[in-house]
């Protein structure tokens, strides 16, 4: 029985025994968990929920977006257009670097290294949030736009190694739940920090006190939409305080797996990629991953932009909306991650998107006095009660669906990986993962984009998340899971 040189004393890490790997030290495990916890708020609060519902609707002037307007269109349609080309960015800077990370890290040893480095890229480009004020210059907003490529950059290139780092804490036939528990960690995350900002940072519009009844915490200009701008600042102070955890209790590996580690990054990361045609259903997995992913990220970068342009929603309702749906998301992830193991992540991913496909057509067939398209209702009322609308509820319902698929979505996705790819090259191949999720990445932001550009109409342009999620359904069941050796 050999011991994986990464790490000692009470957070030694899994033992190897005839290829077998056994369960790491609790710390060890909930400690890694905590890094979902800790970046989740990036996701929640800055791409989904409130900073990018804001930017698309207060940030963007008119006269900044000029001729990229189609007439007649509103101003929210450019906002969410400069939002997704700044997506599509940092989409492709990951999907360029995510690989050679991977590759040098693999080659050389240590991966926490790496995260420390990339942590202070993540906090530089949260607190630039902060400088996006309503009918901002275009200086401005590319300096916001700039910050958020840059967290965005971060977080995904650091969950690379994080990744790697999970295949080392438990067996095999519990990577699913340790997976799953981990993606629920980090939905909480996001469900407690939301319950934070709107139930002791951001008044309730119009009043002085927040949801929770209680006067701010901070005092916040409201002209100049600092409840808004604050999210930033405050996901990077979060993560600061909940990622010491995994830098001090999860352990790292120090020996280098590479039999040549003066070979380059680059000459490492392609003898692995002339592998993948040996191992087709491992490059299956990734190319369907590739397409599916590029879907479901443009579903959470649009989705409450939509939402908030459709109904009008301010930051009371995308509050609400966010804390419902990354409540449900948990319970989706720990229910998946048990599924997984049980019935296989194969299953798990393809049952997941189907219902993600039936869960997207129904936020797209609602507008303001339409659901399931043709279905008349009454529009929502100026000043009504959130959610308190017909439409609103059907939106809700159907984004509730998506909300509690995808997380097993993607848990599956990871724990699928972690079977199948080499165990000795287990960090290239994540950062061949996450290369999946983001070397086409920009191509479902910018056809939602642009199609919104040319046509006018959010509603058109979130059409185009469908194409993704049906190919990577096709694509998944030509995969099988037996361990590459």
């Amino acid at each position: 029985m050999s011991t994986l040189d990464i790490g000692g004393g009470a957070d030694q890490a899994a033992t190897v025994d005839g290829g077998v790997v056994t369960r790491a030290p609790l710390r060890a495990r909930v400690s890694w968990m905590l890094y979902d916890w800790s970046v989740q708020p990036h996701y929640t609060l800055v791409q989904t929920f409130l900073f990018g519902p804001y930017f698309a609707n207060a940030v963007v002037q008119n006269s900044v977006c000029g001729s990229m307007l189609a007439e007649g269109s509103a101003k929210a349609a450019c906002g969410q257009s400069l939002w997704g080309y700044a997506a599509a960015v940092a989409g492709l800077l990951i999907a360029v670097l995510s690989p050679l990370l991977g590759a040098a890290a693999d080659g050389r040893g240590s991966r926490k290294p790496w995260m420390g480095a990339l942590s202070l890229l993540f906090l530089a480009g949260l607190t630039t949030l902060w400088l996006g004020t309503p009918d901002a210059s275009m200086t401005t907003i590319l300096i916001v736009l700039g910050g958020f490529v840059a967290a965005t950059l971060a977080a995904e290139l650091m969950s690379v190694f994080s990744n790697a780092i999970m295949t080392g804490l438990v067996p095999r036939e519990e990577l699913g739940r340790l997976s799953g528990t981990g993606w629920a960690v980090g939905y909480f995350g996001g469900l407690v920090s939301l319950a934070l900002v709107a139930g002791l940072l951001v008044p309730i519009p119009g009043e002085t006190k927040t949801l929770l009844g209680l006067h701010p915490l901070l005092t916040l200009d409201s002209a100049t939409h600092q409840s808004d701008r604050i999210t930033g600042p405050f996901a990077a102070v979060w993560f600061v305080i909940f990622i010491i955890p995994f830098f001090l209790f999860v352990p790292d590996r120090h020996r280098p797996t590479s039999a040549h580690p003066e070979r380059s990054a680059a000459a490492e990361l392609w003898d692995t990629i002339k592998s993948l045609p040996s191992l087709p259903s491992l490059l299956i997995f990734l190319v369907a991953r590739m397409l599916f992913t590029d879907g479901l990220s443009a579903i959470f970068a649009f989705g409450g932009i939509y939402g908030a342009s459709v109904f009008g929603w301010g930051p009371l309702e995308l509050g609400i909306f966010g804390i419902i749906l990354t409540l449900v998301g948990a319970f989706g992830a720990l229910f998946g991650g048990w599924l997984d193991d049980s019935i296989g992540p194969k299953a798990v991913i393809i049952l997941a998107l189907l219902a993600l496909i039936v869960g997207a057509i129904g936020i797209l067939s609602v507008d303001k006095t339409h659901i399931l398209f043709t279905t008349v209702v009454a529009e929502k009322a100026a000043g009504s009660k959130p959610f308190s609308a017909i439409g609103e509820q059907a939106f809700l319902a159907f984004a509730i669906l998506v909300g509690i698929v995808s997380a097993p979505v993607q848990a599956a996705s990871r724990s699928l990986l972690a079977r199948i790819a080499p165990a000795d090259k287990i960090t290239q191949y994540f950062g061949l993962f996450a290369f999946s999720g983001k070397v086409t990445a920009f191509l479902a932001p910018f056809f939602v984009a642009l199609i919104t550009q040319e046509t006018g109409s959010q509603r058109i342009g979130m059409s185009a998340v469908l194409a993704f999620l049906a190919v990577g359904v096709v694509m998944m069941l030509f995969v099988r899971t037996h361990p590459a050796r």
